[in-house]
């Protein structure tokens, strides 16, 4: 397991040294090998440590023998979760999973890490997520007392985007960030709501100007789960007056779709319009297939997320432990999604509890 050790190599063991009976590399490989078979606790992390304590001696030294649940839940609840999120960063490498073609960023909540009786909001993580690959790019925690924006400008400095499309939504058209891609040397498209004032307004009046010409267009047609939807797109590039009145950094046009939504049965029509602020000229074709692409960190990572590993289930809320176990999770579901073998994720979770020489080689992967 070099690539994992090597990516946990830089932590400080947050332990006083007379508390430390188990070496925090095991500890660390443990609970990342005991997320590979599913298990979404501490106590279940220590309960894999001691039904696969054959099989981690064949890698690790174990002096202290199987550590407790208490154990880990001290450790995660230490650790400096940035420099433990910096871990996802080191092994994506070691995996190849380098910045590519499109990223995705947005938010997820962790419903379960709601702590009441201190008064804590849930824990909001905000990652970045390569469409191609399904794989996780990176991720960070929303500070106590704010929200995504930041978050989402302090993830982006710790990308290497040069040559990437990133797409974020309307509470993210935010000059800043706009900017902040642009700096990474990526282009962006962010779709367009109502919190950024005028502009949305004269956005939507001047791509919905029949006089003004059209850069390109494009349609799609899909007929699925009893209904049919048609999206058209069009771009324009005329844009003279609109900076005029905004000065948007970057912008070099700005998009509409239109999407209408026939039910077959019934045969109600819902149609709805959507706007978009684009760094780049892009064939309307790809307008599309972009927007459309943004939405899988919605079905692969954080549908997988809630609906396999049940991280809306996690209860862990206590210090840092929220923000450690989730990273913990992502790393789990880059080396599940990374394995070829046939079958779903949920699937390849299972096997690697129930079937030892599947663990071995997604170990071997690492």
């Amino acid at each position: 397991m070099l690539g994992v050790a090597e990516a946990f190599a830089a932590l400080e063991d947050p332990r006083r040294p007379n508390a430390r009976h188990h070496q925090l590399l095991d500890i660390l490989v443990i609970a990342f090998c005991a997320s590979l078979c599913g298990a979404e606790s501490c106590v279940e992390m220590a309960g894999f440590a001691l039904s696969k304590e054959q099989v981690l001696r064949e890698f690790l030294d174990l002096e202290g023998g199987p550590p407790s649940h208490d154990t880990f839940s001290r450790v995660f609840r230490m650790l400096d979760p940035a420099r433990f999120a910096a871990c996802l960063q080191a092994y994506l490498e070691q995996l190849g999973a380098v910045c590519r073609g499109h990223v995705a960023i947005d938010g997820k909540t962790l419903r379960g890490a709601h702590d009441r009786a201190a008064g804590a909001s849930p824990l909001q993580m905000v990652s970045a997520f390569a469409s191609d690959t399904r794989l996780t790019l990176g991720q960070i925690a929303v500070e106590a007392q704010s929200n995504e924006i930041p978050a989402v400008r302090a993830l982006l400095s710790l990308l290497s985007l040069k040559g990437c499309t990133v797409t974020l939504d309307a509470l993210h058209a935010q000059r800043e960030t706009a900017q902040a891609v642009l700096d990474q040397g990526a282009s962006y498209v962010l779709a367009l709501k109502g919190n950024q004032g005028t502009l949305y307004e004269d956005v939507r009046t001047l791509l919905d100007d029949a006089v003004l010409p059209v850069q390109d267009r494009a349609q799609t047609m899909e007929a699925d789960h009893g209904r049919i939807e048609t999206r058209a797109a069009h771009l324009v590039t005329d844009l003279a007056w609109l900076q005029e009145q905004h000065d948007w950094p970057g912008l070099a046009c700005v998009g509409k779709i239109t999407a209408t939504r026939e039910d077959k049965a019934t045969g109600a029509v819902q149609t709805q319009d959507r706007y978009y602020l684009l760094s780049r000229v892009m064939p309307a074709e790809e307008f599309l297939d972009l927007v459309r692409a943004h939405w899988t960190i919605e079905n692969s990572l954080h549908w997988v997320l809630d609906v396999v590993m049940r991280e809306d289930q996690a209860r862990a809320r206590k210090d840092h432990a929220p923000a450690n176990l989730a990273t913990l999770r992502r790393l789990a579901l880059n080396t599940i999604k990374a394995n070829k073998d046939k079958g779903s994720n949920r699937l390849k979770f299972k096997r690697a509890g129930w079937d030892d020489r599947f663990l071995r080689k997604l170990i071997a992967q690492c």
